[in-house]
């Protein structure tokens, strides 16, 4: 490794990082990259497939976007957000398959109708209007709605098997959903940054960041397996290191970190490979979040299809860990507090009693406990047939907020230097799916002078960036066909 300064470095070996040094090596191909990444394989964390649920979130069927306001009514404004910004990663995926610089597309991304389904006569009620807000939006259209058991049964009929047929339920599906593997679609991007000429170092993790006098980025590793330290100095430095990240970025000093904390929910999902089972399954089929619960615990049947074997999720049972990653330190939560946090952190424990309530539930439910709330989705459910998995573990972002004092929020959020020369990603959802218009934002915001270079280039990679399909139906009927075309997520290829 040079000892010369780096142009970029990017610390953490998973997708934001891995599409933050896709777009800069299109953008400004003579700068040096390189990542550092602690484990000894990339997308071991939150990207690794099996610690997220893959869905590909396009706000199809995840009901916390539009939850019912106190009046009864539903706003689909946030829902066609999320959807706009998926599209945007679709776009991006599209062009490097299209250039020969992504393999073939169902190595990361196939086509699974996304569904929601709900039980009980006021969920039948919020479900329908739900539907009717969504039905007729561009990015929505070919929607399908049911109250009738025998179509949701055609839908997918595990969902229906054995049911009480006095039972209330009811069922959306629309069938351009996806899965995505974002541990594939990761590794295949970082392999291809570094056929082109970016450096990745693996088995070592960053322990500090200074900046020099001059400006620059003082970065100290240590390799996890001789234990000997190296120092690099970078112009320009990422921060991808999902829960690590927080710890990363205050170690760096720059102001504008302070005031935010992390809060980590960890999860775990139970999942079949059995072929009668998974066979009777291709949907990705959402309910509603139990009350206290995070969004990041909304309940979910998905189909998985991982290296090309298909099998079946169920979960995630949400709780509490102290560590920000899985590989990571019991220490990690009670080594973030800083005297600039811990006010917006004790806001958040009185203000959230309800979440903590839930996660100890969760937390000291037996396996039998989370059977049953499998068979709230599927009946037939047999214990047997189904092991427990440990998923990721989530830092969300708590931060200041000048009403209540501190609050969690559950999405994303960059936080950057005012210079543009650092810049890091706290929190979750929506996270992977959304990871392209996040990074096209942050390249927006770290280089300013720089952007209007840059723009017509990520232009040819992302045709309508800047704009917006939803209220231009026939184009967003034309970027949808078009991506799906090249990323061979058909409709037949679905029916089949």
């Amino acid at each position: 490794m040079s000892s010369d300064p780096i142009d970029v470095v990017l610390i953490g070996g998973g997708i934001m990082s891995a599409t933050l040094g896709a777009m800069l090596q299109r953008v400004q191909p003579d700068w040096s990259i390189r990542i550092y990444e602690s484990l000894g394989e990339v997308a071991q964390e939150s990207s690794n497939p099996w610690n997220n649920a893959g869905t590909g979130h396009a706000a199809l069927c995840e009901l916390n976007y539009m939850p019912e306001a106190s009046d009864g009514s539903v706003d689909p404004a946030k829902a066609i957000s999320i959807n706009e910004q998926f599209q945007l990663s679709r776009q991006f995926w599209a062009a490097l398959v299209a250039a020969g610089d992504l393999p073939d597309p169902k190595n990361f991304i196939n086509p699974t109708p996304h569904m929601t389904f709900v039980r009980g006569r006021d969920n039948v009620t919020y479900l329908r209007k739900r539907y009717e807000a969504l039905k007729d939006e561009p990015l929505f259209a070919g929607m399908e709605y049911s109250e009738d058991p025998d179509v949701i049964a055609e839908w997918t009929p595990l969902l229906v098997k054995k049911r009480n047929r006095k039972e209330r339920i009811a069922a959306t599906r629309q069938v351009s959903g996806t899965d995505v593997d974002f541990g594939a679609l990761t590794r295949a991007l970082i392999d291809n940054l570094v056929d082109n000429g970016a450096e990745l170092v693996l088995n070592h993790r960053v322990r500090s960041i200074k900046r020099t006098k001059d400006g620059l980025w003082r970065i100290t590793v240590r390799h996890e397996v001789g234990h000997t330290p190296h120092v690099a100095t970078a112009r320009f430095v990422f921060v991808g290191a999902g829960g690590g990240a927080l710890h990363l970025l205050q170690k760096s000093g720059i102001p504008e970190i302070q005031g935010f904390g992390g809060f980590p929910i960890s999860g775990q999902f139970l999942r079949t490979t059995n072929p009668a089972i998974v066979s009777q399954h291709q949907a990705k089929v959402y309910g509603k979040a139990a009350v206290g619960a995070p969004p990041m615990s909304v309940p979910h049947l998905d189909t998985r299809v991982v290296d090309g074997e298909s099998s079946l999720l169920f979960g995630p049972y949400a709780g509490f860990s102290p560590k920000f990653l899985k590989t990571g330190s019991w220490f990690d939560l009670p080594g973030s507090v800083r005297p600039g946090n811990i006010g917006p952190m004790l806001a958040v424990a009185r203000d959230n009693f309800d979440l903590i309530k839930y996660l100890v539930g969760e937390v000291l439910a037996n396996r039998e406990k989370k059977m049953k709330a499998l068979r709230e989705f599927m009946p037939t459910a047999k214990t047997e047939d189904w092991e427990l998995i440990t998923a990721g573990q989530r830092v969300q972002v708590m931060k200041k907020d000048p009403k209540r004092g501190g609050v969690l929020q559950f999405g994303t959020e960059v936080v950057a230097a005012a210079d543009g020369s650092i810049a890091g990603l706290l929190g979750a959802s929506p996270g992977a799916s959304t990871a392209v218009p996040i990074m096209v934002d942050l390249l927006k915001r770290c280089f300013p002078d720089r952007w209007d270079s840059w723009l017509p280039k990520l232009e040819a990679l992302i045709p309508t960036i800047g704009t917006t399909l939803n209220d231009r139906p026939k184009e967003a009927q034309r970027v949808l066909s078009s991506t799906a075309e090249v990323l061979q997520l058909t409709r037949e290829q679905v029916a089949r």
